[in-house]
């Protein structure tokens, strides 16, 4: 597949998290999609990304992932992007603060036929976690 399918593919993943139309993640990905920083307890497969992603946008109902910078070839697409929202639900046994979340991340995406077939990825989690008042020691 061309760099732009891959360009827009990535930006339908988006679309899909920020909508909440998490379903989607099956048209996206491959069936067998791997991800090599996979968050704590996420499944396999794009039925492990919609766990999270339903898990994260319950703690924040108006989750928005911004892209800020993109990368791409003819088999990846890098992105920095924005994550914002506010804490209206249990995020990693911490109830609701009705914060506002602001973190930075990166993620990189290996493409066969479309699909994500492979994802690398860092986000600001400690960043996260303190603005929502987590008490963190080191």
């Amino acid at each position: 597949m061309s760099k732009q399918t891959n360009i827009e593919t990535q930006k339908k993943f988006g679309e899909a998290i920020n909508t909440g139309q998490l379903q989607k993640f099956h048209e996206l990905m491959t069936a067998d999609v791997l991800d090599h920083d996979p968050a704590p307890d996420q499944g396999p497969g794009p039925e492990g990304f919609i766990q999270f992603f339903s898990t994260f946008r319950a703690a924040f109902p108006d989750l928005k992932v911004n892209v800020e910078h993109m990368v791409a070839d003819d088999d990846s697409v890098a992105i920095a992007y924005t994550v914002t929202g506010s804490h209206q639900g249990d995020f990693m046994g911490i109830a609701p603060t009705n914060k506002s979340i602001k973190a930075r991340g990166v993620q990189i995406a290996r493409f066969e036929g479309g699909k994500i077939a492979e994802r690398w990825g860092s986000s600001d989690e400690l960043g996260t976690l303190k603005q929502i008042g987590a008490q963190i020691s080191a």
